[in-house]
């Protein structure tokens, strides 16, 4: 953490416990024009200095240091690349003194951002009504929700580990076996009829449990790894309402339709850590160096829930690599995101073109693997493949993804992947942003679009290798 968020973070305390700055230097033992200087971020503030300050205010020194700065910084980014603001003349710099002197400002701006977006969905719903025509613009605020819920979290909940975990071993759940073990639980314990159904008869639904029936019915299009989970998450619902209903109890979720999406992505969880029970997954993937492939068949499941399942290994002393998980369709729509890397996600718009998630879908069913370099100089070791879901018959819409997965290169020595890649060769390493608005490099030649206060000048004599790289 540098020192100018940990003085705009010091500032941002003392104010809140309504303290002055004497009185806390008195408490400090410094001086006030030294506690001045160290909120304006003109001195650092020293280790004993922060231990002080912790104990103080009787905070916990994770949660003291934890800060969200950096996303901030590139929400932001993205927020004044809005057409609104083109008249501003706003800077990289003015972002920068915002966010490092003026951090509650700055998240309340990109609040007011959000609602501005949302307004405009209403808007967009209502005139789609008035057309005849059903808008969704609403339905995006909560998969923010969720998705920052998910973030908040670190996409780590020991309640669903314990109880999947708690569930495995009483069950005796084999891999190997697992449609027969989670049919035994369904019928066995809670005493569902589990029915697999045809294609006509699931009028394409993949899953649906009748409660009054007490029936659960599943699409014998799924393979047997999806049909797997679907048991899997069907008993979540049915044995872990409790527990989902105080996870979902948080203020990050505001509405209850975020509230219900959460309570779905929580029973994925469970339903992954079921079939992927945490420490003998952990230790799988540890003695298989991280190959997705050969850790798939272990537990008979799918590349892309191995990948998922890849992203919750957080349990405190029994970390794995920590991951970021992108997943995005042919249009470039981004459907999943998670970052334990460090890696910056764009809130508001699509990714960099040249992250290897989108060159994956030029190469079908391969791994394509790239080193790459964020524009502040972070280096991440990133793989991708795609994703095939045409197996439900001649009739139907063939649908491909593609997933990405990476993290910080200093990780990369542990997976399969990086053999024989030699990581420090920066001439090898693929220069790649948040989002072109976002970025700074004026040189790309994918850029789509000028970069957020660099001014635009075009010279119609001269043509760079892009347009707006032209910008100067």
């Amino acid at each position: 953490m540098e020192a100018t968020a940990l003085g705009a973070k010091v500032r941002s305390i003392r104010k809140e416990h309504r303290i002055t700055q004497a009185r806390l230097a008195e408490q400090l033992g410094i001086s006030a024009s030294y506690l001045n200087l160290i909120e304006h971020n003109r001195r650092p503030l020293p280790a004993g200095l922060l231990l002080k300050v912790a104990r103080l205010f009787d905070l916990d020194l994770d949660a003291f240091i934890a800060d969200d700065t950096a996303q901030v910084h590139a929400d932001l980014m993205e927020v004044f690349g809005d057409e609104i603001f083109d008249e501003a003349g706003l800077t990289r710099g003015d972002v920068d003194e915002v966010v490092d002197h003026h951090p509650n400002v700055a998240r309340a701006v990109r609040t007011l951002y959000d609602a501005l977006l949302a307004s405009r969905r209403r808007a967009q719903d209502l005139a789609a009504d008035s057309d005849g025509q059903a808008g969704v613009g609403h339905r995006a605020p909560a998969s923010e929700e969720v998705g920052d819920f998910f973030q908040v979290r670190g996409n780590y909940f020991d309640e669903l580990e314990a109880a999947a975990e708690g569930l495995s071993a009483r069950a005796r759940l084999d891999p190997h076996r697992m449609q027969e073990g989670l049919v035994s639980l369904l019928e066995g314990e809670l005493g569902y009829e589990v029915r697999f159904v045809s294609a006509a008869a699931s009028e394409g639904r993949v899953r649906r449990i009748d409660r009054a029936a007490k029936v659960v019915e599943v699409s014998e299009l799924l393979r047997p790894r999806s049909r797997n989970f679907q048991l899997a998450h069907t008993l979540g619902l049915l044995t872990q309402s409790d527990v989902l209903d105080d996870l979902v109890d948080d203020p990050l979720l505001t509405r209850e339709e975020s509230r219900r999406l959460a309570r779905v992505a929580l029973c994925n969880y469970f339903a992954a850590a079921v079939l992927m029970p945490y420490e003998p997954f952990l230790q799988a993937v540890k003695d298989n160096r991280y190959d997705i492939e050969l850790v798939g068949h272990r537990f008979r499941v799918s590349f892309e829930q191995v990948c998922h399942r890849l992203t919750t290994l957080r349990r405190p002393g029994r970390e794995g690599v920590p991951f970021h998980l992108i997943r995005i369709d042919i249009a470039g729509n981004i459907s999943k995101r998670f970052s334990a890397s460090g890696i910056r996600f764009a809130r508001y718009s699509g990714a960099c073109p040249r992250w290897n998630v989108f060159r994956a879908l030029l190469t079908p069913g391969q791994i394509r693997t790239q080193v790459s370099t964020m524009p502040d100089g972070t280096n991440f070791f990133c793989l991708a493949r795609t994703l095939d879901k045409g197996d439900r018959g001649w009739r139907a819409f063939h649908t491909v993804h593609a997933i990405g997965l990476g993290c910080q290169v200093e990780h990369a020595s542990a997976l399969v992947y990086a053999d024989g890649v030699d990581l420090s060769d920066e001439s090898r390493h693929v220069e790649i942003g948040v989002s072109c608005r976002a970025c700074p490099r004026k040189a790309c030649e994918q850029r789509a679009m000028p970069s957020v206060g660099s001014p635009l000048r075009i010279d119609e004599d001269v043509r760079g290798v892009a347009f707006y790289s032209d910008v100067e």
